[in-house]
């Protein structure tokens, strides 16, 4: 039986009409109107970003591993931002938080932890890439081979998608309290999982599964290889050679590093220290900052990436001209 403030619910008759209130940043009222124009600015220039460097690769017809690596992490980005973004951007419109549907908070939660661990598991496939690079330089164009990119790519979206299916599925079939607000601005885990009624801690063992496959194996994958590298590096004798291989691993880490930090704040701790004034706003740089960091990361760094952005905008002055 479900303890004091919760309901008994039927999974098949309450999903259809059963809803749920996400706050966002209601205690925030003084500073909608520039709190709005920040996110809407900045979800903006994330698509921009994002869409330019994805049409950019789309649209160059040689593509080097990175490079169909980096337009499968724009197009995940891109899903990420439209995900989450319109739901932050309504609870700062609508004063009393923004209503959204039991169905509605479960896909929700779905996209989002599928694009989370697709874009980790899309992360460990880059250092491996990197790996072969460095470490293997002759064998590289045999090793990555565009069969195996592909290959890589479906496996890290398919195996994503099946641990968040099983995490989500878990979730929502837990009994919830009465009141059924939200103090988020989307439906993240454990801000639904504080909603849940039990004792028992099988919600916070399956949130750790889940990280484990979709964060732990991943980054456990990563050191692996770049410990590879490092040791590959230090048998380079030449200090610019070394330089010239180690830049080519910069940007990834400076990624792997932004994406790591935030999900691991937020996911791997115990349910009794869930705050959700603290996790809004490791929330807001997860989903609206990180996603804006990363075409400028790369689109800075990445010569390849700069070159086809120039071919691409000179090519569209080149058609307004005819």
């Amino acid at each position: 039986m479900p303890w004091e403030g919760c309901m008994e619910r039927d999974n098949v008759s309450t999903g259809a009409t059963m809803e749920f209130l996400l706050l966002g940043f209601s205690e925030l009222l003084h500073l909608r109107v520039l709190l709005f124009l920040i996110f809407l600015i900045v979800h903006l220039v994330t698509l921009a970003g994002n869409i330019m460097i994805f049409v950019a690769v789309v649209m160059e017809p040689s593509r080097p591993p990175m490079l169909f690596f980096l337009c499968q992490l724009s197009a995940i980005e891109l899903c990420y931002t439209l995900v989450t973004a319109p739901k932050a951007l309504l609870s700062l419109v609508v004063v009393d938080g923004s209503k959204i549907s039991f169905l509605g908070c479960a896909a929700q939660m779905h996209l989002f932890v599928t694009l989370g661990g697709a874009e980790c598991f899309l992360l460990a496939a880059m250092s491996y890439d990197r790996y072969v690079a460095i470490c293997q330089p002759l064998r590289y164009a045999a090793l990555m081979s565009e069969g195996l990119c592909l290959r890589l790519a479906l496996t890290c979206g398919l195996g994503a998608l099946a641990v968040a299916l099983g995490l989500t599925v878990a979730v929502f079939r837990l009994p919830f309290r009465h009141s059924r607000r939200i103090n988020h601005f989307f439906c993240d885990v454990p801000a639904v999982l504080h909603l849940a009624c039990t004792h028992s801690y099988t919600p916070e063992l399956l949130l750790l599964a889940a990280c484990v496959l979709l964060l732990l194996l991943p980054f456990l994958l990563i050191l692996a290889s770049y410990v590879c590298i490092a040791v590959a590096l230090l048998r380079i004798t030449s200090p610019v050679g070394r330089g010239k291989a180690f830049s080519t691993c910069i940007s990834h880490l400076a990624i792997t590093l932004l994406h790591y930090g935030c999900a691991t704040f937020i996911y791997i701790r115990p349910k009794s220290s869930y705050s959700p004034a603290r996790d809004k706003v490791v929330s807001l740089v997860y989903t609206n900052i990180t996603p804006l960091m990363y075409p400028l990361i790369y689109g800075l760094r990445n010569k390849e990436i700069r070159g086809m952005l120039r071919k691409m905008l000179r090519r569209k002055k080149i058609a307004q001209v005819n």
